[in-house]
C-alpha cells in the first residue's frame, strides 16, 4: 500500500517482526452464548466474499479460518503480550 515506504529491515531494523491484527474482544465474564454468537457472525462475515473484496481492497488479508476461534485468540492474545512486554518495557515505552 506504501510503496516509497522503506522497509524495517532497509531501515537497519533486521529481524523486525510484526505485523497489524485486529480482532474482537469482549469483557471478562461475558457468557459463553455471546462470545459465540459475536464469534458465528464475524465468522460468516470473513467467508462473504463481498466483504472479502472490501478488505483486499483495503489490503487487509483475512485470518485463515482455523485461526478464528475465541480459543485460539485468546492464546494469541496472551503470547503477543509475553512477546512485547520486555521490548516495551526496556524502552521505557508509555501510552501518552
Amino acid at each position: 500500500m506504501l510503496p516509497e515506504l522503506r522497509t524495517a529491515d532497509e531501515q537497519g531494523l533486521a529481524k523486525f517482526d510484526t505485523a497489524n491484527w485486529y480482532g474482537l474482544v469482549v469483557p471478562k465474564g461475558t457468557p459463553p452464548a455471546i462470545v459465540q454468537k459475536l464469534h458465528d457472525a464475524a465468522d460468516a462475515a470473513l467467508d462473504n466474499p463481498s466483504f472479502r473484496e472490501r478488505l483486499h481492497h483495503l489490503g487487509v488479508e483475512p485470518v485463515a479460518a482455523k485461526r478464528r476461534s475465541p480459543e485460539y485468540l485468546a492464546r494469541f492474545l496472551k503470547d503477543d503480550i509475553a512477546k512485547w512486554t520486555q521490548p516495551i518495557r526496556a524502552n521505557g515505552v508509555t501510552a501518552d
